[in-house]
């Protein structure tokens, strides 16, 4: 009997037991599945060790919520003791040149950011490079393009010729002027005009305070020009030639960085960025492919910018 008695208690033992160790093996999955669906800035938030936050900043630049929060985040994180950001974008929205400029000035309030620029940080680009307290370019690329405009194709008389009309009742003579359904008068191009040479005073303020160098001094800068990394160091528009390791550098003589911190990449969090699911769904529409206009704005940068509302500060090359 006690043999019996024995044996049932060994058993209940053993349930338990393995029980626990169930018990612990489900914990360590969603510890996996959860460290796997942070990004590695989140992860590094989670575990708290201090660090160089990196952000990049490319293609076209857009007023961008998710990336706006993510410098709001970078300025609160205490593990965070420097920013780098790097720049390759030909610019973008002047708007959302403006906000991302906005949100660097207020992180570096509370810590040093540095820039590095890549091939090409050109007009809306280049602002956010003014955001920075030190800007690192490669000796070959290009910059600057300071200025501001506004692109719409005008199709009237082409609509003429294969019998379109277009009628149109609005309020006022400049409600939506420029149009593409027709010429642009002198009353509309005087407004629009006067338009962009606000936004233009704007820039050349932004980059004559930044700077603390005259605009009008430098030859083409205010006539929209592009320059070398090499020539934008002469004119004072960038403040070193390099890469990575100089902007870091920078950080560690000017800032007292410790050079053993970790650079560590810091991407905006967006609804399904968090879990396995949503990088599942990521990995879904990346092997589903993106739509044609997505693909043929792709093969043909001149059509991006026939997509931005608003002023827009962009350089691409002209094909003229």
């Amino acid at each position: 009997m006690s043999s019996e008695i024995d044996t049932v208690l060994d058993r209940r033992r053993l349930r338990r037991r393995l029980s626990v160790w169930r018990a612990l093996a489900v914990a360590g999955i969603v510890v996996a599945l959860f460290a796997l669906g942070l990004a590695g800035d989140q992860l590094s938030e989670v575990l708290g060790g201090k660090q160089i936050a990196r952000i990049a900043i490319e293609g076209t630049i857009l007023e961008d919520r998710d990336q706006l929060n993510l410098l709001k985040r970078i300025g609160k994180a205490d593990n965070v003791k420097a920013v780098l950001v790097f720049v390759n974008s030909p610019g973008g929205t002047t708007t959302g040149g403006e906000a991302l400029f906005g949100a660097l000035r207020e992180v570096a309030k509370k810590k040093p950011v540095v820039a590095q620029f890549g091939t090409v940080a050109a007009s809306a680009g280049y602002i956010v490079g003014l955001g920075a307290d030190h800007i690192v370019s490669r000796a070959n690329t290009i910059t600057g393009s300071i200025g501001v405009l506004i692109q719409w194709p005008e199709v009237s008389q082409m609509l003429g010729k294969i019998g379109v009309t277009v009628n149109e009742i609005k309020s006022g003579p400049l409600k939506a002027v420029p149009s593409p359904f027709e010429p642009l008068s002198a009353e509309g191009q005087e407004v629009t005009k006067s338009m962009i040479d606000e936004g233009f005073r704007w820039f050349l303020s932004l980059v004559e305070k930044r700077r603390k160098i005259n605009p009008a001094q430098i030859p083409g800068l205010v006539q929209g020009r592009v320059f070398t990394g090499r020539e934008a160091v002469k004119l004072k528009l960038v403040d070193a030639i390099g890469g990575e390791d100089e902007a870091l550098a920078w950080l560690q003589k000017t800032h007292n960085i410790d050079k053993s911190l970790k650079v560590v990449d810091w991407k905006p969090q967006t609804s399904s960025s968090w879990g396995l699911l949503g990088s599942l769904g990521g990995l879904l529409r990346g092997l589903l492919g993106q739509s044609y206009l997505g693909q043929l704005l792709a093969r043909d940068p001149s059509l991006s910018t026939l997509g931005l509302d608003g002023l827009v500060s962009v350089w691409h090359p002209s094909e003229n």
